[in-house]
């Protein structure tokens, strides 16, 4: 399945909520969830209620949206999920948080995961020294991702981390802004992950 390159407000107006696609634009006035919360298209405002499987669809879609995965790797981390211990929802969460892309744009390296994958795609972070850049590349408790000497003088990457040094950093990650890094502390546990995200809802979609 090819990649979405249609407007991102429009998966967020889909899905009836926010999923921070579009960095800055998202903490806006300008966005389009609050300007025109309904779904799109010509019948969006006259949508009725989800079914059981509407709505489980549904719960699966905003988490692939969310964190910019596309269908048949999603299936593939709800696979390993279900093979680790524990409950197959959280792992299947903490995969999903310990992609590459997330700690970037979670450690506020980032605007959007969008973003994220590009940076990363483009060569400009290490993990323990080394340079990674494939984004759905999973970290691991101990790892430290930082961003490659030769990227940091660029304005771009200069002008990203600025405007994110304000935002929270989630409490697994461990960011030092001077020297430009961040260590996965541990995974998350499900109360430390931030995610519009119902995923007993997806496991209940692929247990059918």
């Amino acid at each position: 399945m090819a990649r979405y390159t249609g407007a991102v407000c429009r998966l967020c107006r889909r899905e009836g909520q926010k999923l921070f696609l579009k960095g800055e634009r998202c903490y806006s006035e300008k966005c389009s969830v609050g300007l025109r919360g309904y779904a799109p298209g010509q019948h969006g405002q006259g949508r009725k209620k989800s079914s059981e499987y509407g709505m489980q669809l549904r719960a699966k879609q905003t988490a692939r949206r969310f964190y910019g995965v596309q269908e048949n790797q999603f299936h593939h981390y709800f696979e390993v999920a279900e093979r680790k211990q524990g409950v197959t929802g959280d792992n299947l969460l903490r995969i999903l948080e310990s992609r590459l892309d997330n700690v970037v744009y979670r450690s506020g390296f980032a605007s959007s995961r969008a973003e994220a994958r590009q940076l990363v795609g483009h060569g400009h972070f290490e993990v323990n020294g080394k340079r990674v850049d494939i984004a759905s590349y999973l970290l691991k408790a101990g790892d430290v991702i930082t961003i490659c000497e030769k990227s940091r003088s660029s304005e771009k990457i200069k002008a990203v981390v600025e405007a994110n040094s304000a935002k929270p950093v989630p409490q697994w990650i461990d960011v030092d802004r001077d020297k430009l890094s961040a260590k996965v502390i541990n995974l998350p546990n499900r109360d430390q992950i931030e995610a519009p995200v119902d995923e007993q809802l997806i496991v209940e979609f692929y247990s059918k």
